[in-house]
């Protein structure tokens, strides 16, 4: 099949060079408005909670309805499923509950719906692979920064290496942790989407700059959120484990550990009413 490239030339089959042909991702345009918005599409929901917990995992979301209960106010899609919007009501606060698509393209698409039905602020929470094998399974990362391994992203924020994560609610959370003796590990994440492309030399690379995890979203949401002038607070719960001689899955299935993934769920509805009684 072919690829659009004359490889005895070093140049494209329209003439550029290559090194002009990779600066398609600097092309940031700083204009909100684009061909197709989300007001094109998305109205303002009557009674939307304006603060909202969403997760990647259906086991565990499902297990959210069934243990805070929900009832469906409105509904957006991706290009292959519908995705239900709930409101329920949790230590007397109002919170929506969403799920999230997996991969960035569709977790902003989605997200960028949820803000137009009138969210202002998200908690976002999943898991992680982990580029340091000392964390353990099922432990708390939370990022303070994302290499920008993707490419949604860079059409919401201009091109660098890496982006701020979480600077507005890291210190409430940590707070939030401690008071309650739960351990956690602060670092700096490398967010790609190429899941089977995270080869041993990236993997080294990418823990010489300091990542201790790595996702497939977490980049390109916080881009969102700044674009957007939202809020957002991601965490993670320490899965698979990519910091050895082979891959080590631990409890990356989803219906692995459930006890504990239940109560990583419960972290981000208490947090969530905890940001939500400060604004």
């Amino acid at each position: 099949m072919g690829t659009g490239r004359d490889m005895g030339t070093g140049r494209d089959f329209c003439g550029t060079e290559n090194k002009e042909k990779n600066m398609i991702l600097e092309e940031f345009d700083e204009n909100k408005r684009a061909v197709v918005n989300p007001d094109n599409l998305i109205t303002l929901v009557e009674g939307m909670p304006k603060t909202a917990v969403t997760c990647f995992s259906g086991n565990t979301f499902q297990r959210m309805l069934k243990n805070f209960g929900g009832e469906k106010i409105a509904e957006t899609m991706v290009a292959n499923m519908e995705i239900p919007v709930y409101k329920t009501t949790y230590k007397g606060v109002d919170l929506a509950l969403f799920m999230s698509d997996v991969g960035a393209p569709a977790c902003i698409a989605v997200l960028e719906d949820i803000y137009a039905m009138g969210v202002e602020r998200v908690v976002m929470f999943g898991t992680c692979g982990v580029l340091d094998a000392a964390i353990a399974d099922c432990s708390i990362i939370i990022p303070d920064a994302a290499i920008r391994d993707e490419g949604t992203s860079f059409h919401y924020a201009p091109p660098s290496e890496e982006i701020v994560v979480n600077a507005k609610y890291i210190g409430a959370f940590k707070e939030m942790l401690d008071h309650i003796g739960c351990s956690y590990t602060v670092g700096k994440t490398w967010t790609t989407d190429g899941v089977y492309r995270e080869t041993r030399a990236k993997v080294a690379k990418r823990k010489e700059a300091g990542c201790i995890c790595v996702d497939m979203e977490c980049s390109a949401v916080a881009a969102l959120a700044q674009f957007r002038d939202k809020d957002v607070f991601q965490f993670f719960y320490a899965a698979d484990n990519l910091d050895g001689e082979t891959w080590d899955m631990r409890s990356l299935g989803n219906l692995e550990k459930l006890s504990e993934k239940d109560k990583v769920a419960l972290l981000a509805m208490d947090f969530a009413v905890g940001i939500e009684g400060e604004e």
